[in-house]
């Protein structure tokens, strides 16, 4: 990619997340209920208190005293203290967001280690029972709530046949060292390898939970994409020379064939990381997604607006990163 247009794309950054910040400003204040209601609760106290406490989380000021300084503050890189935590959002969302990362990147892997054979499968042998149980499946997959499989997968592997933890990261007794944050990978650090099974299985409802959505959507693009590949002429004429047809396929077809694969996992992805709230929520497991609908809920400004700015970052660096594959998958694609 040329300097020129990398600092295009930078620049093209700038509109992008101050919209969001917008939106998400306007939303979060407009929506009924006071944060400071909500933390007092049934608390008598004066109104000289509920005025301090007012002016000390600096909602005193009007709004658009308030979000002028948000954006001041965030082009720091600080975003406020958390109403709640009371301490800064950057410290409290640190500490979350490794477990939804570790989350999105296991559900990737599981996503993608089914989707992509299943979908060439599918192309390969179009029309065959083989490809109709793919198709059915990935409309099942597509149409199931996150919420409900979630349940079912508890039901079953949890409270029936007791095989995987109900909730949470790891057991307090298998803990270990933080190092990178990501707990299957701190765990093989240490040289534990009982703690990197029990995180193991504290991870595996909730990552497949969110990879069965997605793969069933990658295969049926992956298959899409196949099928179109295949019919292309340096494909026909690959397999006219005698080559073997799982060279062909891997070989020449395969890789032009994932270009529209990954625009959409790089899409997925971002919905993972910010989309998982109800399955975190499900699963009691302590990411970003769940810390987010506490903040919601008690009106916590500071924390809803960070996390939100930091979903659209996200989402704008994925897409990055997809073109940037783009260029090694197909060397004429140029950016």
């Amino acid at each position: 990619m040329r300097l020129g247009k990398f600092v295009e794309r930078f620049i093209g950054l700038i509109p992008v997340l101050f919209g969001v910040s917008v939106i998400v400003f306007l939303m979060i204040t407009l929506t009924p209920g006071d944060p400071v209601e909500i933390m007092l609760g049934d608390a008598r106290s004066s109104p000289e208190q509920e005025a301090a406490l007012r002016r000390d989380m600096g909602l005193d000021r009007p709004i658009h005293e308030r979000f002028f300084l948000f954006i001041a503050n965030a082009l720091r890189g600080e975003f406020g203290l958390s109403f709640f935590h009371r301490r800064p959002v950057i410290d409290v969302i640190g500490e979350r967001l490794p477990a939804t990362i570790e989350l999105t990147l296991v559900a990737l892997v599981v996503a993608l280690a089914i989707a992509i054979p299943l979908g060439v499968i599918a192309a390969v042998k179009r029309n065959s029972w083989l490809d109709r149980v793919a198709t059915v499946g990935s409309l099942f997959g597509v149409s199931m709530p996150g919420f409900w499989f979630g349940i079912l997968l508890i039901l079953l592997f949890s409270v029936k046949l007791g095989w995987f933890p109900v909730s949470g990261r790891i057991g307090f007794s298998a803990e270990v060292r933080s190092v990178t944050g990501l707990l299957l990978i701190d765990t093989l650090i240490a040289g534990r390898l009982d703690s990197f099974w029990q995180a193991l299985r504290h991870i595996s409802l909730p990552a497949l939970t969110l990879a069965l959505p997605m793969a069933a959507v990658l295969m049926r693009v992956t298959r899409s994409s196949m099928i179109e590949v295949l019919r292309a002429d340096y494909v026909l004429f690959a397999e006219a020379k005698g080559l073997a047809k799982a060279r062909v396929i891997g070989l020449h077809a395969l890789k032009n064939a994932l270009i529209p694969t990954v625009t959409v996992a790089a899409l997925e992805t971002g919905s993972l990381l910010g989309g998982n709230m109800i399955v975190e929520t499900v699963f009691g497991w302590p990411g970003l997604g769940r810390l987010v609908v506490e903040a919601i809920f008690s009106r916590n400004y500071p924390l809803v607006q960070a996390a939100v700015l930091l979903y659209a970052v996200t989402y704008v660096l994925l897409n990055f990163l997809a073109d940037l594959i783009y260029t090694w998958l197909n060397p004429k694609v140029r950016l």
